[in-house]
């Protein structure tokens, strides 16, 4: 063989070598023989697990580990759980079954948390309730979102008519800056972006979804459904996980502030305020889904057009991965910057 052939060959190799270190494909959602599963999640407090419990896997020397990875919107999410490059996420919940209706196969397994979301005006604003705001723009993260749902629930129960309220969606980090500047009037948003407008002085909670829709789910965690037939113990180990990491922070707020500010690259204080101002603004415990909750989102999805008619909440919510107990995961902050 010619030398310029072999040096060719050996570049071609080395710079596939190169690929396969940048895009680690053993990472990617395959729960493979490295014992590692990729799980998605935004920088949201509804996902706030997802952090906590890579944190978790990291100084812990065995089981399954979870390596959390960040995303900045839910499209980009869905593209990769579509594709399989992920097989495990947390969604928002019309969103999970508008992609089980298309075919989708995901399944629902636990849930992110409960209430953590806020109607939120500019703080000079004279509303006191959803009808003030009739002719003023609103915003909200996605159709596909129980905000969406539950603001139209709200709208209803005051008489307020499609069309009276302006609507546009509007990725949740840039709410606080649009109505500072006043280019929306008001937003429904998961945390911490509504607390932002508090902190900075700009807006105040005309609502909390808690007080509209009791026990308000925003997100869920989904898996695909080829992970729970192929590795059912990791799913097993993942749903334990969020649920551990739930309890601990549950009763670890300020704990949980320190810990996910970095994965989410966000103000540790700010994250404070939101997990403590008021202490129930956040739940992370009770977060089995209910036939009867997901009967509700779905039903208001349909009522919404988002979802074209029923779907099977049997093949769509699977609950059997929830543990019995839960005890709180073990923590040490101490080992914070440990792992990769």
């Amino acid at each position: 063989m010619k030398a310029p052939v072999k040096i060719g060959i050996l570049v071609i190799g080395a710079v596939a070598a190169l690929a396969a270190l940048r895009y680690k494909p053993w990472h990617h959602g395959r729960g493979g023989g490295s014992g590692e599963l990729e799980v998605g999640y935004l920088p949201v407090t509804c996902h706030l697990t997802c952090p906590v419990t890579d944190f978790a896997t990291k100084t812990t020397k065995s089981g399954t580990k979870f390596v959390s990875h960040r995303f900045v919107d839910f499209p980009t999410v869905v593209d990769a759980l579509k594709a399989n490059r992920i097989q495990a996420t947390f969604l928002l919940a019309p969103l999970a079954m508008v992609l089980r209706e298309q075919g989708v196969p995901v399944k629902i397994v636990y849930l992110g948390h409960r209430d953590g979301s806020e109607i939120v005006v500019r703080k000079d604003s004279a509303a006191t309730s959803l009808a003030d705001l009739k002719g003023k723009t609103f915003a909200i993260p996605s159709r596909f979102s129980n905000q969406n749902l539950v603001v139209h629930k709200l709208m209803a129960d005051q008489g307020v008519a499609d069309g009276d309220i302006k609507f546009v969606e509007l990725p949740p980090p840039e709410m606080p800056g649009a109505l500072a500047g006043g280019s929306i009037d008001a937003y429904f948003v998961g945390e911490p972006f509504a607390a932002k407008a508090e902190v900075d002085g700009t807006g105040r909670v005309l609502y909390y979804a808690k007080d509209i829709w009791p026990h308000f789910i925003s997100c869920v965690l989904v898996v695909r459904e080829e992970l729970i037939r192929d590795k059912p113990a990791v799913v097993q180990d993942l749903v334990r996980g969020i649920a551990e990491s739930g309890e601990w922070a549950e009763h670890h707020r300020e704990e949980a502030a320190k810990l996910v500010s970095p994965y989410y690259h966000q103000d540790e204080k700010l994250l404070h305020y939101v997990l403590t101002t008021p202490p129930d603004r956040v739940s992370y415990v009770g977060l089995t889904p209910t036939r009867a909750e997901m009967e509700q989102i779905m039903n208001a999805a349909i009522a919404a057009k988002i979802l074209k008619g029923p779907i099977d909440l049997d093949a769509l919510v699977d609950t059997d991965f929830v543990p019995k107990t839960i005890a709180p995961a073990q923590i040490d902050l101490t080992r914070m910057g440990d792992g990769s």
